[in-house]
């Protein structure tokens, strides 16, 4: 397929994994390399790493460079960290390589307010190297950012906007459930929570995005995580939690103006959660409300990733976000 766009799948970890294997279904694409740094894959056959049930032909690989002397490319499909400082040089790598980037890394969503510095360093290099690169997912990307500016495009005035996005979590797979604490006791969630390691990543970035887009500026930013107990007894595939043990949480972020506070996020991911649904509210003129049923965050974030490789690809160079692009679509 000489047409083809020939894609490097940059970890290959349960999001990674399904990236592959989706690119591999889709026409106009082609899957050419895995990179990946678990010892157990490195040396496997990629189709064998990505539970794709028959062989590819080449193996995973743990660097950039084996990837490129395997085979040529034009895009990586970047799934590994969620933050700044662990995934910096690998972009930096794989644009000095000459190779676009679609990222799921939450803090390159938005990067202007937490890492101005490092995110102009990253937009320099993309620029000298004439390629782009684009930090996408489904929250962030879409569902608390990018989904909500464009409801505004039929708005007269907007007063607020307020989102909220409940997950079921008994839905999804183990690593997610463990992440969001099921199972702990509330003071190992608590303990865990005041050492900054629970809690969703990228809504400072959904905050940021939207003030940014609509000039507002933000004056003050807050966010909290509290943990959902279970009231009774709920098993999973994964988890078996009794009465009184931690199901999940819940993390609210606020945004402020001058004025007051203009942004509310919600963020609900719970075993057993009920009501599962993303809603958008926005109070002005005139009023709206909109809600979203059958998101599913892995099959969603896949898929956002592997439809904006288009548009990356026909974009000016630089580090560019979601609100930058025309709409990504379904190709």
């Amino acid at each position: 397929m000489s047409n083809s766009t020939r894609v490097i799948q940059y970890g290959l970890g349960p999001i990674g994994g399904a990236m592959a294997r989706h690119v591999i279904e889709r026409a106009g694409l082609d899957l050419v390399a895995g990179i990946d740094i678990d010892p157990a894959k490195v040396g496997k056959d990629v189709g064998d790493a990505i539970g794709l049930g028959r062989s590819m032909g080449f193996a995973v690989v743990e660097r950039l460079s084996d990837a490129l002397d395997q085979s040529e490319a034009d895009v990586v499909l970047h799934t590994t960290s969620s933050y700044f400082n662990t995934f910096q040089d690998q972009i930096v790598e794989t644009l000095e390589a000459g190779l676009d980037v679609v990222s799921t890394s939450e803090e390159l969503s938005f990067p202007w307010l937490a890492h101005p510095d490092e995110a102009s360093e990253v937009d320099k290099v993309a620029k000298r190297t004439g390629k782009t690169v684009l930090g996408t997912g489904v929250n962030p990307g879409f569902l608390m950012d990018s989904l909500p500016l464009n409801l505004t495009a039929i708005c007269q005035r907007v007063d607020r906007i307020d989102v909220t996005r409940v997950i079921n979590a008994s839905t999804r797979r183990g690593p997610f459930q463990a992440k969001i604490g099921s199972g702990m006791t509330v003071e190992d969630f608590k303990t865990k929570m005041d050492a900054g390691l629970m809690g969703h990543v990228g809504l400072p970035e959904s905050v940021g995005m939207v003030f940014h887009t609509l000039g507002k500026a933000l004056t003050r930013y807050e966010s909290g995580v509290e943990p959902v107990v279970a009231e009774e007894r709920i098993k999973t595939d994964y988890f078996d939690v009794p009465p009184g043990k931690v199901r999940g949480l819940k993390q609210v972020a606020r945004g402020y103006t001058y004025e007051g506070e203009f942004m509310t996020l919600t963020f609900i991911a719970a075993l057993g959660a009920g009501d599962e649904a993303d809603t958008i509210e926005i109070a002005g003129s005139p009023d709206l409300k909109v809600t979203l049923q059958g998101t599913n965050g892995d099959i969603a974030t896949v898929a956002i990733a592997v439809n904006a490789i288009r548009r990356v690809k026909e974009a000016a160079p630089g580090l560019v976000t979601m609100r930058d692009l025309p709409i990504v679509t379904i190709w």
